[in-house]
Formats: structure tokens, C-alpha cells, sequence
């Protein structure tokens, strides 16, 4: 689920650049950065879908959640802001926890580790 969120997050940042930019530069952010931002996030949806570099990717997932959570979700007053900021940090935990385990089953970070103990 956490990766429709990235996919879904970084398409709706392409299908809606302008709104996105000021949305950025209210809070800061250069309005040039929503292209690696969207990048990041839809390349990041496809690597967790494939189960590939799970561990770093984790990591990095983690970092992002933090991240976006400290810039854009600190106005607790408002609700709808507090709630976001815990979905972040919840998912940032979530990530962490994909980091400590890595990924299993069909994701290609388990082949991969079959493939070098088959050698």
C-alpha cells in the first residue's frame, strides 16, 4: 500500500506542477525540485513494488518521510496537518522495519540472494 502512495504521490506532482510548485514555495522549497521529487517518489514506488535494493531503499524511504513531515506538516493547530505528520512518521517506522527485515518472497532482492547461495 505504501507504494500506490509514492506512485499515486509522485504522478499527481506531474499531472499538477504549478499547483505543486506553489505548494513547495509556501513552505520554502525551490519550485525546481518538484521534478527530482516526483522522480524520487515514482522511482522509489517501482523499486519497493519489484522488492529490489529494499534495504537501502528503506532507508532512504524513511529519511523522505521524515523529511517531507518536518517541512511540510509542522502546523499542528491544524488537524488535517498533525495527521499527516503521524501518517509520516508511522511511515517512516514502517520503512525502517523493511529496512531491518529486506524484503522476501518473489521480490527480486530474494532472487538475487538465491542466485549467489546457488553459486
Amino acid at each position: 500500500m505504501m507504494v500506490a502512495l509514492f506512485l499515486v504521490s509522485g504522478i499527481g506532482k506531474l499531472t499538477a506542477v504549478a499547483a505543486t510548485q506553489g505548494y513547495m514555495t509556501a513552505y520554502g522549497v525551490p519550485a525546481m525540485l518538484v521534478w527530482p521529487a516526483a522522480a524520487f517518489e515514482i522511482g522509489a514506488g517501482v523499486l519497493l513494488l519489484l522488492g529490489l535494493w529494499t534495504r537501502p531503499l528503506g532507508l532512504c524511504l524513511a529519511g523522505w518521510c521524515l523529511l517531507t513531515a518536518a517541512i511540510f506538516h509542522t502546523a499542528f493547530a491544524d488537524q488535517n496537518q498533525l495527521i499527516n505528520f503521524l501518517k509520516n512518521l508511522t511511515m517512516a517506522g514502517g520503512f525502517l522495519l523493511l529496512a531491518r527485515a529486506g524484503a522476501t518472497g518473489f521480490s527480486l532482492d530474494a532472487r538475487r540472494a538465491l542466485i549467489r547461495t546457488e553459486v
